[in-house]
């Protein structure tokens, strides 16, 4: 566990040096971008208009010495940023992120508004049914004891040094498996509600809306009161692309992420964060189709003036093949057709970063296949060659 405290002014020992080493990696690869634009080159994906990333969830589950491997393979693939879980146990967590801070990377903290700690005893956890997990319904959420668990969690952090690049609190929380506010069918396969009207329940869906907007709230005024993290992005909950033949197979609950953001937008949420976080999985289809996919999923994403941009804290391509050496050619040809899409909304200032899911942990997605960062995974983080 690192319990050096570290300021602007002071970096010491090993975890200084691989900080430096890693700072001055990226500063290398910046001044490649700028020559290459002074001279009229341009890179094939123009990954220094966004901030590339990847993700790794649920490292709390993993030993110190496991979350270290793992990071450091991240690290030394030259990915910059990576997004995290705050996630029970706590203070597993807390470790992952300060591992991958002394390791230079930049974090993207995920909150998971499923941790019991923000709820009261009382509150009962809604049915998934035996088909997803029986959650708290947001609209239970405790603001005060959210309060509470978030400043020790950030404190903790702060007291080693940690800085966040942006925070993220919640996770799909236009779903049911991540809402209990939504509900899950007793029995799948009717049709399940295609706006926030047809909703079991749409004043408990309103009441999840409105603590959520609290929990934004008391979570910019957390963060404000940290040393290091101070002026982190506040990026809204990723919200889900599930579609609504799907949540009638599963029998999910579900709304569009623009109807929600609108709602949010209702309760005033363009005042509180910097972006709205965005999920997309186009799925296994032609190039074009990936893109027109990404377009039309990024719509609801606003600039100065109007809205806010989006920030696509979870977005992949699977790849069933295990063999190795990997066959990636089918998936980076369709990589490459989501980043013309997101390059689209970049230029027009409406998107601001992308973070590749997953690294390893799940067998369709993970780019990191037979000991080595794949060739799509290069490319979707922005390290390729």
């Amino acid at each position: 566990m690192i319990s050096v405290s570290m300021d602007a002014s002071a970096v010491g020992g090993r975890r200084g040096a691989d900080r430096v080493v890693n700072r001055i990696v990226r500063l290398a690869a910046a001044f490649v971008v700028l020559a290459l634009l002074t001279t009229g080159a341009r890179p094939a994906w123009s990954g220094d208009r966004l901030r590339l990333g990847v993700n790794r969830v649920n490292l709390a589950w993993l030993s110190s010495d496991e979350q270290r491997k793992i990071l450091k393979q991240i690290a030394g693939s030259g990915v910059g940023s990576v997004r995290l879980s705050l996630s029970r146990p706590v203070a597993r967590s807390i470790e992952a992120v300060k591992i991958a801070d002394e390791l230079g990377l930049d974090i993207l903290l995920e909150i998971q508004l499923t941790n019991k700690s923000y709820y009261p005893p009382q509150a009962a956890l809604r049915s998934g049914h035996g088909r997803t997990w029986d959650i708290h319904r947001l609209s239970d959420l405790d603001p005060n004891l959210y309060r509470r668990e978030l400043s020790a969690s950030l404190s903790a952090i702060d007291a080693a040094g940690g800085a966040l690049v942006a925070v993220e609190p919640g996770n799909e929380i236009n779903i049911s498996p991540y809402n209990g506010d939504l509900h899950v069918l007793a029995r799948p396969g009717a049709q399940t509600a295609r706006d926030a009207d047809g909703l079991s329940d749409r004043a408990a869906f309103e009441r999840g809306l409105d603590t959520y907007i609290e929990i934004l709230r008391i979570t910019r005024q957390t963060l404000r009161s940290t040393k290091h993290s101070a002026d982190a992005a506040l990026v809204s909950a990723g919200l889900s692309d599930m579609g609504p033949e799907l949540a009638d197979k599963l029998g999910f609950e579900r709304l569009e992420a623009s109807e929600v953001i609108a709602m949010l937008r209702e309760r005033g949420i363009d005042q509180i964060v910097d972006g709205y976080g965005i999920h997309i999985y186009p799925g296994r289809r032609s190039g074009e189709a990936v893109r027109s996919r990404v377009l039309s999923e990024l719509r609801v994403c606003g600039s100065e003036g109007e809205g806010k941009p989006c920030w696509v804290t979870e977005w992949g391509i699977a790849n069933l093949d295990e063999t190795c050496p990997v066959d990636d050619r089918g998936r980076k040809a369709l990589i490459q057709a989501a980043q013309a899409g997101f390059d689209t909304i970049a230029r027009a200032g409406q998107l601001q970063a992308a973070f590749y899911y997953d690294w390893d942990s799940h067998d369709r997605y993970s780019v990191w296949r037979c000991g080595g960062l794949s060739p799509a995974g290069a490319l979707a983080t922005g390290t390729q060659d």
